[in-house]
């Protein structure tokens, strides 16, 4: 079997999903068109070589919809036999395209392939493309399907993590973000996003707030005990009825931001980089989905991390770096006791909580961290993980080449 390498990684930088967020003038085929340009510059790339782009997005309606990827490839001027199609498998697409593309490579068929994601949050709002998981009643109720903020906080109530725990994790991932940004950690991947006479719209993650404290935190409201209380907790019960009530834990300060913005990571084999003139960065070692239970939802990222690491024939002791997706703040605290990770190793440079959740474009943002984080730090494996709406998890180990 060939083995698939990554190139290189952009990325745009996350703005705040909402109305007066910086990116949301800007439409997500150009959030897109952008980062596969700076790819081709950058590495003065012959496009003829792609053979496609594979793109996360979880909302693919209205300007995301009629498959952002071909659109986007046409769009930033890459050669005309240059595919493109757009995945969704919710939170996770972005490093499932990644994988898809990994895959193709793998197995000889395709050289090289664009993999990533975009979603504009601000523009095409989260669940506005509907869908029988949430929206029929009949599905809901057969499956004991709750908002993923409830099933987080049924996580907490599970495993015993308190409001403090989950407070002094979203602080901690702010306070890591800050000094990332202000030590230019990002700069490698990160791509300013600029208008069409080259006025800078945003130049770094617009999320992070340095004051954040856990005592600011604990001054937030839950935010999902009202929808609780309107009878979604006594149906997440009626499967986990050994529990009373559930501890709701999670607000917005320590789940994951609502932000706009896209990723590409450039996927091929190692013929595709001796024609480009490139060196790999990395090497995509093993990568696994799994289903998991639906009404928890959330703890998928446990058995597709034991999955990835029985094909990879290796033990959790043999990762160096963790990226474990903070959709909310229970989930790496469950990933961490489960394996014995120290937090030392796991989002180094903060998560989701404070630098945010771009959801068809997160897997990618945060492998391509991953990366860039082995390369400074000068470690050699690391795992991304993501957690993924209706019971799923995804995991892929990178292997960095030196």
């Amino acid at each position: 079997m060939a083995e698939a390498f990554v190139y290189d990684a952009v990325r745009t930088p996350r703005g705040r999903g909402k109305s007066d967020g910086s990116l949301h003038d800007v439409q997500p085929i150009q959030l897109l068109t952008s980062v596969l340009r700076e790819l081709r510059d950058r590495n003065e790339l012959d496009t003829t070589l792609i053979d496609d782009v594979i793109m996360g997005c979880v909302t693919p309606i209205g300007e995301q919809g009629a498959d952002i990827a071909r659109t986007a490839a046409l769009e930033a001027g890459y050669a005309e036999s240059v595919a493109g199609v757009q995945l969704n498998r919710f939170c996770s697409s972005g490093l499932e395209a990644i994988n898809m593309a990994a895959a193709y490579v793998m197995s000889g068929q395709v050289d090289a392939v664009v993999a990533g994601g975009v979603e504009s949050m601000s523009r095409v709002p989260m669940g506005s493309d509907g869908g029988a998981l949430f929206m029929n009643p009949q599905i809901v109720a057969r499956h004991n399907i709750v908002p993923q903020g409830i099933s987080a906080d049924l996580i907490a109530t599970k495993y015993g993590y308190s409001r403090q725990d989950v407070d002094t994790f979203a602080a901690e991932s702010y306070r890591r973000a800050t000094v990332s940004q202000q030590e230019g950690r990002f700069h490698k991947t990160l791509v300013p996003v600029r208008d069409e006479i080259g006025v800078t719209l945003l130049d770094r993650d617009e999320g992070v707030r340095p004051d954040t404290t856990a005592e600011s935190l604990s001054k937030l409201k839950p935010a999902f005990e009202a929808m609780g209380q309107m009878g979604l907790d006594a149906l997440a019960l009626l499967k986990y009825a050994q529990y009373d009530r559930i501890n709701h834990v999670h607000h917005a300060g320590n789940s994951s931001q609502i932000v706009d913005g896209a990723a590409g990571v450039l996927i091929g084999s190692r013929t595709f980089g001796e024609q480009a003139g490139l060196k790999p960065r990395a090497r995509i070692k093993a990568f696994a989905i799994v289903g998991s239970e639906p009404t928890i939802m959330l703890t998928g990222p446990l058995p597709a991390t034991k999955k990835v690491l029985k094909r990879a024939g290796m033990q959790i002791s043999d990762i160096d770096l963790f990226e474990v997706n903070e959709a909310f703040a229970a989930v790496p605290l469950l990933f961490m006791d489960e394996f014995g990770v120290d937090h030392s190793k796991l989002n180094v440079n903060g998560g989701a909580i404070a630098l945010g959740h771009p959801l068809g474009a997160t897997g990618a943002i945060i492998s391509a961290t991953l990366i860039d984080e082995l390369e400074r730090s000068g470690k050699q494996v690391g795992l991304s993980t993501l957690c993924i709406g209706g019971g799923m998890g995804i995991a892929t180990i990178f292997e960095r080449v030196n």
